[in-house]
């Protein structure tokens, strides 16, 4: 325990009505909560991490008390792992109705106070046996220095125990306590409207193979480090919204995410170039989350994860492709390519895992016995794991206006990066800007490797921009 995770202590007011007498009631483990608990690991802790910067300071006791029964009216947040025996069937979640520890902590102001809270975001994981397993920490801004996220105001860095639940999930609670807190409207916008048919161009297009690697083994990244370490590192940095071309017949050509998936590709296409790597496939593993945004929106790890191979259609574009700069033909077609794929992967219907996992978090054996299994599983199957994680949250569907405090001028998130992939890449879309987070393992890169890397996708980011003047109608925005 830190000191920043509150020992247990009596929850300070009720949260609303009738939420102080709620009985506590168990839910078993889904699927996606089971996997990962079988595979936690300490030296790489499960953290998925948002920061939120506001330009104001809210009022310390209103936000404790909005946060507080945000949890409340979203009691699925409001877990704790159960007591359990290796023997016993499922995992179980105990939904407590209040929570077990005040989730929100000030730590001190001054030089280097966001540096270290996101370093105890990637560190620090809330534990699994107090609910919500959750931290927020309000770190203030001084307004001294220059470069990324200099400025006065506060910064609302939040940390989630990746076992529990994912990003978007906990941005729905943020949202509804930015409601109570600041007292105006913070329900979603409505999703944008994907016109359907042909693409830009108004050709008929054949639906290309859905872009996942069966059995292909995917490349690895190549490694870089001084020495071996522990835990994750992390690079945020803002980034310019590429360009793309006008819509045609209200459909675009390819999405922000389409190009956000080729920057990954050229990413690591060209370090392992620069790394002598042979080329090989790359495997880009990209969450979809179909959830509702409102108030009723399932609280969890509510994505399905689907791949996007690049591989042998592009295998002959390969030497163009990690010239640097790449070649803008070669962009062009695989651009085209991943938007006829994504396309096809976002309609196809299909489960969190997949069967294999269905069938293996199945109640018949001791959790004991499938938590073995599911570990030998995940070590003889690590040779085919995909290449990175891309995770692109898009635009904030939400307002987050904390009143007096304002409205976010940046959102960042990060996902865990665990080996054998080792890179996971976040991006959001606050102000017209591309909000990115590299995150790595300390197994694979170092921090300077790191950074290198980062440079290399804002480059590869760059290489994917329309080269004529228009936009989309919507301003390129992901």
């Amino acid at each position: 325990m830190t000191a920043l995770q509150p020992a247990r202590q009596e929850p300070a007011g009720d949260g609303p009505p009738g939420a102080a007498g709620r009985t506590v009631r168990r839910i078993p483990f889904p699927v996606v909560d089971e996997i990962t608990r079988h595979c936690l690991m300490p030296e790489e802790p499960e953290t998925v991490h948002i920061e939120v910067h506001l330009p104001g300071r809210p009022d310390p006791g209103r936000l404790r008390a909005a946060f507080r029964e945000a949890l409340c009216r979203h009691p699925r947040i409001l877990m704790r792992q159960a007591p359990h025996r290796w023997w016993r069937r499922r995992y179980e979640w105990e939904l407590t109705g209040v929570p077990d520890v005040d989730p929100v902590v000030f730590p001190p102001p001054g030089p280097g106070a966001l540096e270290r809270a996101r370093q105890r975001a990637l560190t620090d994981c809330p534990p699994l046996d107090a609910s919500p397993p959750v931290r927020m920490e309000v770190v203030e801004r001084q307004g001294t220095g220059g470069g990324e996220g200099a400025g006065a105001g506060t910064v609302l860095l939040i940390t989630i125990n990746h076992t529990a639940l994912d990003g978007p999930a906990c941005l729905r609670v943020l949202a509804t306590a930015a409601q109570l807190y600041g007292g105006a409207d913070n329900a979603p916008a409505p999703p944008p409207v994907r016109a359907a048919g042909t693409a830009a161009g108004g050709a008929p297009q054949a639906t290309p193979p859905a872009g996942g690697h069966g059995l292909v083994r995917p490349v690895r990244i190549a490694g870089e480090h001084g020495h071996r370490a522990d835990g994750n590192g992390m690079l945020v940095v803002e980034l310019p919204v590429p360009a793309r071309p006008p819509r045609t017949g209200g459909r675009a050509a390819f999405t922000v995410n389409d190009q956000l998936l080729v920057a990954t590709c050229l990413m690591v296409a060209r370090w392992n170039h620069l790394h002598g790597r042979p080329s090989g496939p790359v495997v880009v593993t990209m969450p979809v989350d179909d959830r509702p945004r409102g108030t009723d929106m399932p609280i969890g790890n509510g994505t399905r994860l689907v791949s996007v191979g690049f591989g042998p259609e592009e295998k002959q574009d390969a030497a163009l492709l990690t010239a640097g700069p790449p070649d803008p033909a070669a962009v062009a077609r695989l651009l085209r390519g991943t938007a006829a794929r994504t396309r096809a992967l976002k309609a196809a219907p299909g489960s969190q895992l997949g069967l294999g996992a269905a069938l293996l978090t199945a109640p018949v054996l001791p959790v004991g016995v499938r938590g073995v299994l599911t570990r030998a599983l995940r070590t003889a199957a690590a040779p085919l794991a995909s290449t990175t994680l891309l995770s692109n949250i898009g635009r904030i569907p939400y307002p987050l206006d904390f009143g007096d405090a304002g409205r976010p001028s940046a959102v960042w998130f990060s996902a865990p990066a665990r080996m054998p992939r080792g890179l996971t890449v976040t991006t959001v879309s606050v102000g017209g800007r591309i909000q990115l987070a590299l995150r790595w393992s300390h197994a694979l890169l170092d921090d300077a490797a790191g950074a290198r890397l980062g440079a290399l996708f804002a480059e590869s980011l760059a290489a994917t921009s329309w080269p004529g003047d228009g936009r989309t109608a919507d301003g390129g925005a992901p």
